[in-house]
Formats: structure tokens, sequence, C-alpha cells
């Protein structure tokens, strides 16, 4: 049996961006390594992780598109359901998110926003799908 386990995020500075999604989202830091080049959040039964694009390097030898704000965002997002789009919208961008696309209601009913992360992921806030 296959399990969706986590989504790693490549980041400049681990603990910034951990404290960012506590502070977004409300997410719960399971540890940041003492080298500050990895880091996981808990919500639910899938891990939000980070490692250092220095690390992700030494990792991958052909190298990666680094994530930054100055650029298009990646063609991927990360989607967090809530009751209440306009109040984590509005939490995320106290924390140091980016406004993409202020919410709107999709013709199926559902209330849909974008922001980035202070690395430039794509981050989509929605209402939960009946």
């Amino acid at each position: 049996m296959i399990k969706f386990a986590y989504t790693i995020l490549y980041v400049q500075d681990v603990t910034k961006a951990v404290e960012f999604y506590e502070n977004a989202f409300g997410f719960t830091r399971k540890f940041v390594t003492p080298e500050n080049d990895y880091g996981e959040l808990l919500f639910g039964e899938t891990t939000l992780s980070f490692i250092s694009t220095t690390l992700a390097k030494s990792n991958l030898t052909d190298g990666f598109t680094e994530s930054n704000l100055t650029n298009k965002p990646f063609g991927i997002e990360i989607g967090f359901t809530t009751e209440n789009v306009e109040e984590t919208v509005s939490t995320a961008l106290n924390a140091g998110a980016t406004i993409v696309e202020n919410p709107k209601t999709k013709p199926w009913g559902q209330t849909v926003a974008y922001v980035r992360d202070i690395d430039g992921f794509l981050i989509e806030i929605c209402t939960p799908m009946s």
C-alpha cells in the first residue's frame, strides 16, 4: 500500500519558512535541525517539510529551479481548505504572504484565493468541496 507522506519545499531559510507556516496557518512544528537545513510541520496525516537549497543542491547533482517571488510561480500549488477564506488570507498576508488572487466564489460555489509564501510557492486557500 502506498501512502502520500509529505511534500518538501526547497527554501532559503528553513526556520523562517517554518515560522511563516506556523504564523500564517497555525501549523505545529515537529522539528528543525540544529543546522537549519531541514524541518517539518505537522498537519493531519501529511507532513509539510522544508529543506535548505544548499542541502537540496547536494542531493540533486544536476540542480533544480529555485522558487522565488521575482518569477512566476511553478505550475503546482499547495492547497489548504478553511471555512473562512477571507480571514485565512488576511492572516497569511499579515505573516508575510503575497496576494496573487483575491477570494472569488467559483460557479460551483467554492470560494478560492491564491497567495505566495515567503519563498514564492503558490498556495490555494479555499472552502472545502461539498
